[in-house]
């Protein structure tokens, strides 16, 4: 199994990606919320303002300080 670097120490299965989005968007909004009250959202921000989105296969959402760009750059470096 691969792994992506999410930030701060933080990997992500890479295998298991659905998408990554930007996190500007309402729909993405109210997609995080839902996930924060079914339990399924983990914050790997850091305390910093959350910039991208990683959606799961395992139906967990996650949370990224690193741009959408970023995370792209970083999954097309891998293959």
């Amino acid at each position: 199994m691969r792994f992506i670097d999410i930030g701060f120490g933080n990997i992500a299965a890479r295998d298991r990606i659905i998408c990554i989005a930007s996190s500007d968007s309402a729909p993405i909004r109210r997609m995080i919320q839902d996930a924060k009250d079914r339990g399924a959202c983990v914050d790997c921000c850091a305390g910093k303002k959350c910039k991208s989105v990683i959606v799961m296969d395992t139906d967990a959402v996650i949370l990224s300080s690193y741009t959408a760009e970023d995370l792209k750059k970083s999954l097309e470096d891998q293959v």
